[in-house]
């Protein structure tokens, strides 16, 4: 059976009552991006050892780090240097966590993944090397924003990349915002990458039109979620589900949902994300009954 697990900046800024939420509805662990309006890659050692304490004391777990790393330009050596330093800063705070999900991209999408797609793997030659010398390793997200998007872009990616410090994490919602793509979420996308897979986030949306799309509550949009659901209790994933609400009762703008953080960012979070999780539990629940 997997586990639960709510990014808190999806809730609020505010650590002490994320881990409230997120212990309310029984949450298994809770996913770390920003806290107090810091992203996770610019906290100092205090901030990440209060972080650490107060989770042990609740007694969750710190399922993974929502790093920002290489969503940057990959025409600009100055960024990806900078990102590098991101992945080993990043490295130690989840030595600090104990966890090794460790979420990365694959630079901001400025055109057609083939002009790239080999520079985009030769610029992991560095990443790999850091992990391996910090003994971490990295899941990769299939983001829209970025030039993998899509399940079977980021499974062919890993099979050529072929390391252990190299996963997935799967997340179908960012599909729907993948316009030069027609892969569908499940079950196509999730067939694609399931060898992958150790990690996962939940959002749901629904698209308008050929070009726009907006995220939408857990269950009422265009994903088929209780199908997705039942092949992960089906295929015997143990991993984390990890919500990332990204919906909100006022929609959120494009630039917030490509650079998630701070108090912008996770207002009315708490709301939206309570119902989420309510949304996910009801469709959970329907389904064990139904393969009892």
């Amino acid at each position: 059976m997997f586990k639960y697990a709510v990014f808190t900046d999806e809730i609020t800024q505010d650590l002490d009552l994320a881990i409230s939420v997120a212990k309310e509805y029984n949450m298994d662990a809770v996913e770390i991006r920003s806290v107090w309006d810091t992203g996770i890659q610019k906290m100092t050692d205090d901030q990440v050892t209060e972080i650490k304490k107060k989770c042990d004391d609740a007694g969750l777990a710190i399922c993974g780090i929502g790093t920002p790393f290489y969503k940057c330009e990959i025409d600009s050596p100055e960024e990806i240097a900078e990102h590098h330093n991101i992945l080993r800063r990043c490295c130690d705070i989840a030595k600090i966590f104990e966890t090794d999900i460790i979420r990365g991209f694959t630079f901001w999408r400025r055109g057609p993944v083939e002009e790239v797609y080999q520079r985009i793997l030769d610029n992991f030659e560095i990443p790999l090397k850091i992990l391996e010398e910090k003994d971490q390793r990295m899941v990769i997200e299939n983001e829209a924003s970025t030039y993998l998007g899509t399940g079977a872009q980021v499974a062919s990616f890993l099979d050529e990349i072929g390391s252990p410090r190299l996963a997935a994490v799967w997340d179908p919602c960012n599909v729907l915002f993948d316009f030069d793509n027609d892969e569908v979420p499940f079950p196509d996308g999730y067939r694609a990458l399931r060898k992958h897979i150790i990690h996962i986030h939940l959002k749901d949306a629904e698209r308008i039109g050929a070009t726009e799309a907006h995220c939408v509550r857990m269950g009422e949009g265009e994903i088929d979620y209780k199908g997705q659901f039942r092949a992960l209790l089906e295929d015997g994933y143990d991993g984390y589900v990890s919500l990332e609400t990204h919906w909100r009762p006022q929609d959120i703008s494009e630039e917030e949902m490509n650079k998630p953080g701070g108090a912008s960012y996770s207002k009315d979070g708490e709301f939206a994300s309570r119902r989420c999780i309510e949304s996910i539990y009801a469709m959970v629940d329907e389904i064990r009954k139904d393969l009892a």
